[in-house]
């Protein structure tokens, strides 16, 4: 009798475990999430300026997005390369930079104390960093001139580098 009653029990616990792990999957990215080769998904975010910023503001040109946060170490080192990049090709190759879920009074003092030149936009509920997949920080997309993400580089990177990147698609 106990035999009878034990099969439909571990029935159901491996049913319940098998359901667990597929909406767990199935929710981990979300649906419109992309990286290289998709089309890069337009957004609009406010700059530490209070002005709105779109990817499609840059149509045509190859454009550079950076995702990072102000107390991450790794984008704190990568600052002053951001910058050198910004002096030299952010006019025909922009760079913006987007920052993950913090406030305007601490990325314009960010931006203040580094010295830097490039757009702030403001990711404050994480949406963007979502559509492109962002799980960390710093992380860095070239997208080229027909709007499809052409690079996805994680972790600092140096001026060198991402000029290098930049050109192919020029």
């Amino acid at each position: 009798m106990k035999r009878g009653f034990v099969t439909p029990i571990v029935l159901v616990i491996i049913l319940g475990a098998i359901m667990v792990v597929w909406f767990s999957l199935s929710k981990s990215v979300p649906p419109e999430a992309s990286d290289v080769g998709d089309k890069a998904p337009n957004f609009e975010l406010e700059n530490i300026d209070g002005a709105t910023t779109s990817l499609s503001d840059y149509e045509g040109q190859v454009v550079v997005l950076n995702f990072f946060t102000t107390w991450c170490p790794p984008c704190i080192e990568e600052t002053e390369e951001l910058e050198m990049y910004e002096q030299a090709y952010g006019d025909e190759s922009p760079l913006l930079i987007i920052s993950r879920e913090e406030s305007v009074d601490t990325v314009s003092a960010f931006r203040d104390e580094h010295q830097t030149t490039s757009p702030y936009l403001l990711d404050s509920d994480n949406s963007v960093s979502q559509q492109y997949s962002v799980t960390g920080q710093p992380e860095t997309f070239v997208i080229d001139k027909e709007g499809v993400i052409r690079e996805h580089h994680i972790g600092p990177i140096t001026a060198e580098e991402l000029a290098a990147m930049v050109a192919v698609y020029q």
